[in-house]
């Protein structure tokens, strides 16, 4: 997955499933976005139910948005060589509200810690691979009130910017909702104000946080 800035608060957009198999055992990853410890254990459940065959079905769980809650179980495997190998992954990639359960179809050769620690850690990031994440990120509400004369300049503006209004309305004027990273409220409002020759009205509505798609 790369390296990872500590700052960033990564956020599940999509969940995945990956698959690794280990002396013909078979590592089965599920991800979801749970947002509460009860979304989550509804989740293991359900796996559990779908693979109700299976040896194992451990899991780890990362709830908050400052890991208010961690959790992970081994599911019968040797304490330390599942749950926890599984809930250190999704902590150093700094995932919030997100739950993993890897399923594993035994076959016949036993891994030894090492092992087993190597297999649920790499089933968990073949996992992450498929799966889509955002970046919890702290941003400005701007309301943009301009005429029609201006409005094409400001959208054309928007886009060079990679900005899309996220609501819009058009009366007698054009009003404009955006929300962009706090870093850029001081750059947004001037060039706003440079391109409308100043007539625009902007109004900061407020900040927020948001959660915006990672380019990785």
């Amino acid at each position: 997955m790369g390296e990872v800035n500590e700052q960033k608060v990564r956020i599940l957009l999509e969940g995945g499933t990956g698959e690794i198999e280990e002396k013909k055992s078979r590592f089965i990853a599920h991800i979801a976005k749970t947002e509460s410890e009860e979304e989550a254990v509804a989740f293991i459940e359900s796996i559990r139910k779908k693979y109700w065959d299976a040896r194992h079905n451990c899991s780890a769980m990362v709830i908050g948005e400052h890991n208010e809650l961690t959790r992970c179980s081994d599911d019968g495997e040797p304490s330390g060589t599942a749950g926890r190998p599984m809930l250190e992954v999704l902590t150093r990639e700094n995932l919030h509200n997100v739950t993993v359960v890897v399923t594993r179809y035994f076959g016949g050769t036993l891994l030894g810690t090492g092992g087993l620690v190597r297999a649920y850690t790499q089933a968990v990031k073949e996992g992450l691979e498929n799966c889509k994440i955002g970046v919890l990120r702290k941003g400005v509400e701007l309301l943009v009130v301009t005429d029609y004369n201006d409005v094409g300049k400001v959208l054309y503006f928007l886009e060079n910017k990679g900005l899309k209004p996220v609501e819009s309305e058009y009366t007698d004027k054009v009003m404009l909702k955006l929300v962009f990273p706090v870093e850029m409220r001081e750059e947004m409002s001037r060039q706003l104000t440079e391109i409308t020759s100043g007539k625009a009205k902007l109004e900061v509505l407020g900040e927020i946080s948001y959660v915006d798609k990672e380019n990785d």
